[in-house]
């Protein structure tokens, strides 16, 4: 009898809707045949909007104008030229590939000398094993001030380190993805997200003729406050509903688990000084006044730091993990000459092959719905939906952060959306009261929630690939079902968090009220 319950237990464990969601999505194709059904029925719905006139007009804030945007139609002749002409280019365009490619050149280095391995053990010998859950969730909210940086290194370091402790790595990928891309607006510093959206703000109002100026610091108090609300609730749906609809890992990974030797520790001790003297090295090279990685930037008539952690950010996390890997290497003796060197990179690079085809028919699919302007116009259709319904106050701002929500899995850039809704949203909630800074922080609550269960985010396809060193049958369906649980948590409590911060009248960051008094507003 027990034995029977048992069993129903643990099948009430692992079924339900989640494992519908996964074994549904999983019977599907390959994730690189999706994205190419997925490429061939927007060309479809593309033909059918521009037959219907579909068009979205808004005030571009970057641009200061006006701008009309027409459906655009891939199933014509011009169409036709343009898939066979960009095909190329969108490929070697797309967003994440350099970035992955180069950062996984070090990475490989760092992994195949078996520095990864060691640290891992002597980290898990001293991190108590009930906040290591909460460490992975929020090393990865932490990671955004280093803009993407996350997804190369976090999200593959929490698989290693949920599987050496013995669970299963796939949790950690979907703890890492979650604290990653889930909770990318929470932080407990200022990220590059700050100023990016602010600076939008900032041009919505003057082309309102409001008279206010915002810092990228106006966001700061509460997105400090929901670092702690993404780690707590990440860190349970963790361990509460995760881990328990996966199961035990039966997967081929096995960690090794034999004592650290004293040449290791040797090793990892060689690998933090050369650690160390990179890091200072960078430093001299980045924040002093007259730093040589600082560049001029007209907008704000000073050197900044803006062009490299634009560009220059990448190579410089290649060396970060590429020298103390051969620090360890060369102490250990598993690398010896140049061509171990190269050999550990080139490991690296085989393990990619899948992802570089998956890229190809994601970035398609990508460019594709840009260039049909259909995620514009949704984005204006339903900013002019939400504006027609006449709401006031919270119930106003809770649809706001749905609509953000919703939006986000059409259309995956954050400043792309934001260009678009604030004209409309930043004015229209200033003259019913509400501050600019408190419409930016809604959207950015709707923006987060559901970035890791669009496939049009980035690096979606990505987390595919790095889930799949780990369970070859693992696809979309997997981590949709995975990371669903966390969007709507991390949605509603979040909104539950916004809710509470209005009522009780906090200033969401320093200078930025949540009420302005306005003339309509008086009224």
């Amino acid at each position: 009898m027990m034995t029977k319950e048992k069993k129903v237990r643990d099948n009430n464990d692992v079924g339900g809707f989640l494992k519908g969601v996964e074994k549904i999505g999983n019977a599907l194709p390959h994730p690189a045949m999706i994205f190419a059904i997925l490429s061939v029925v927007v060309i479809i719905v593309s033909y059918f909007a521009a037959k219907a006139g579909l068009s979205a007009t808004y005030f571009d804030a970057k641009a200061g104008e006006e701008v009309t945007k027409e459906a655009v139609s891939l199933l014509n002749w011009e169409g036709l030229n343009y898939i066979f002409n960009s095909a190329t280019e969108n490929f070697t365009g797309f967003a994440p590939l350099g970035t992955v490619l180069v950062a996984m050149l070090g990475v490989g280095v760092a992994e195949n000398s078996g520095l990864f391995n060691a640290a891992l053990k002597r980290l898990l010998s001293n991190v108590p094993p009930y906040i290591l859950t909460a460490a992975v969730v929020f090393a990865g909210v932490m990671s955004n001030i280093a803009s993407d940086a996350g997804y190369l290194v976090v999200v593959p370091l929490g698989a290693l380190i949920f599987a050496n402790a013995g669970r299963h790595p796939l949790a950690g990928i979907a703890a890492a993805f979650a604290g990653v891309s889930g909770g990318f607006s929470a932080n407990l510093a200022i990220g590059t997200t700050d100023p990016l959206l602010t600076n939008i703000t900032n041009e919505a109002l003057k082309a309102s003729g409001i008279d206010m100026h915002l810092a990228a610091t106006c966001n700061w108090y509460f997105l400090a406050v929901s670092t702690f609300l993404i780690t707590i609730v990440g860190t349970l749906v963790t361990t509460k509903i995760v881990e328990k609809n996966l199961g035990v890992y039966n997967g081929s990974y096995k960690p090794d688990e034999t004592p650290l030797t004293d040449l290791e520790r040797k090793g990892l001790r060689n690998a933090l000084i050369a650690l160390l003297i990179f890091v200072a090295i960078m430093a001299a090279l980045m924040f002093p006044a007259n730093a040589p990685f600082r560049s001029f930037e007209e907008s704000k008539n000073a050197y900044t730091l803006k062009e490299f952690l634009g560009h220059g950010l990448i190579p410089a996390m290649l060396l970060l993990f590429l020298i103390p890997g051969l620090a360890y290497g060369k102490t250990i003796g598993k690398i010896n000459n140049s061509h171990d060197l190269v050999a550990a990179m080139t490991k690296a690079m085989q393990g990619m092959g899948g992802y570089l085809v998956l890229a190809f028919f994601a970035a398609q699919f990508v460019k594709y719905f840009e260039k049909t302007n259909l995620g514009l116009i949704l984005a204006k259709n339903g900013a002019e939906f939400l504006q027609s319904i006449k709401l006031e106050g919270l119930p106003l701002l809770i649809l706001f952060i749905l609509l953000a929500a919703f939006l986000n899995l059409f259309m995956g850039s954050a400043s792309a959306k934001w260009a678009i809704m604030a004209p409309i949203f930043v004015p229209m909630m200033y003259e019913i009261g509400l501050s600019p800074a408190l419409t930016q922080v809604a959207y950015r609550i709707g923006d987060s929630s559901t970035n890791i269960i669009t496939p049009l985010m980035s690096y979606f396809a990505m987390i595919v690939v790095f889930m799949q060193k780990y369970d070859k049958k693992a696809g979309l369906g997997t981590l949709t079902s995975m990371m669903l649980p966390y969007s709507m948590c991390f949605l509603v409590s979040w909104t539950a968090l916004m809710s509470i911060w209005y009522l009780l009248g906090w200033p969401v960051g320093p200078g930025a009220p949540l009420i302005v008094e306005t003339i309509s507003a008086l009224l």
